[in-house]
């Protein structure tokens, strides 16, 4: 009589750790094919691609990788990436110049120096952002950022022309340029590196903040001593976020970028052009050997993206000093 009470604790415990136990291994499967069908459908597109595109370069009447000329479904095909790559690579090079220091300041001005009753509000209008469509941000664009750039690419001309790049050469034509595009690119990845540095500034642990206060630094010290540091995993990581969608970003540079198949060398001159913006101008116009060169461009860009997020996790992975725990 008296030793009943303890067997059935002790059953129901055995039942509890059972049950545990299958809801671990259930919670393990479900995370592993999670994984797996990730890795699946990522092959399934990069092989896709990878056949349409073999099907559009095997016909190119040109290098593929070298020529500026888009015409696929012309008599001869002729057709190439090189002012796409160029495009694409030096709007998202503009934008990430402009954008990352800018975010990093936002972020360390809402975490340590605003007030809570101002961080709060700007930190929600900074989310809100984010939210944005595409379209609002190339209609503002194409409306009012590109009528009040005449006068920066003038001053960026006149005083900053010695350096070749910021040269303009077509002078009094209206700045539908690289350059713009990537001042639009930075406003639109701004919110999203901005969060994600936000949160990641305040995970760092009181105790470092406060040691090094209480060694005398200042409050700046202190940022570059013990929160930059334990930071820089989270800032790389949102800077590769807000590159991917500088990248890839459509609708808002068709909006602004007048397409042109020269490659110039000079931002400020009107031309140029981006994978995304291509596949969105011509994709609806392309026969199908045209969409399939589109294809091949967007496999180019689908690699680059690739390269670019391996190489972050390659830098964080290789510096110790970039883990949280040795901050």
């Amino acid at each position: 009589m008296t030793s009943s009470p303890p067997a059935e604790s002790e059953g129901r415990v055995r039942r509890s750790r059972s049950d545990s136990r299958r809801g671990d291994s259930i919670f393990f499967n479900l995370s592993r094919g999670s994984g797996i069908l990730l890795l699946v459908i990522m092959a399934a597109i990069a092989g896709f691609l990878a056949y349409r595109s073999w099907l559009a370069i095997s016909k190119d009447q040109a290098n593929f990788l070298t020529t500026f000329e888009w015409t696929p479904d012309a008599a001869k095909p002729v057709f190439g990436i090189a002012v796409l790559a160029f495009g694409t690579v030096v709007s998202a090079v503009i934008a990430m110049a402009i954008a990352v220091p800018v975010a990093i300041g936002i972020a360390l001005f809402i975490s340590h120096y605003a007030p809570r009753r101002i961080a709060q509000p700007f930190a929600y209008l900074v989310d809100l952002l984010a939210a944005v469509p595409s379209i609002v941000y190339g209609l503002w664009g194409a409306l009012f950022l590109v009528p009040h750039m005449a006068g920066l690419t003038a001053w960026m001309d006149q005083y900053l022309g010695w350096t070749f790049v910021f040269k303009q050469t077509q002078l009094g034509v209206t700045p539908r340029n690289l350059f713009t595009v990537g001042v639009l690119l930075a406003i639109m990845i701004l919110p999203i590196i901005t969060a994600v540095t936000r949160e990641v500034f305040r995970q760092v642990p009181r105790a470092h903040e406060e040691a090094a206060l209480a060694l005398g630094a200042t409050r700046w010290e202190m940022i570059r001593t013990a929160v930059l540091p334990f930071g820089r995993p989270g800032i790389i990581s949102a800077s590769m976020l807000g590159l991917g969608r500088a990248l890839g970003e459509t609708i808002a540079v068709a909006t602004v970028l007048s397409t042109s198949s020269v490659l110039s060398l000079h931002v400020l001159d009107l031309g140029g052009g981006t994978f995304a913006q291509n596949i969105a101008l011509k994709f609806g116009e392309a026969m199908p050997f045209g969409r399939d060169a589109l294809m091949a461009s967007g496999l180019v860009l689908f690699v680059i993206t690739l390269l670019v997020n391996g190489a972050a996790r390659l830098i964080i992975a290789r510096r110790k000093e970039y883990s949280g725990a040795n901050a």
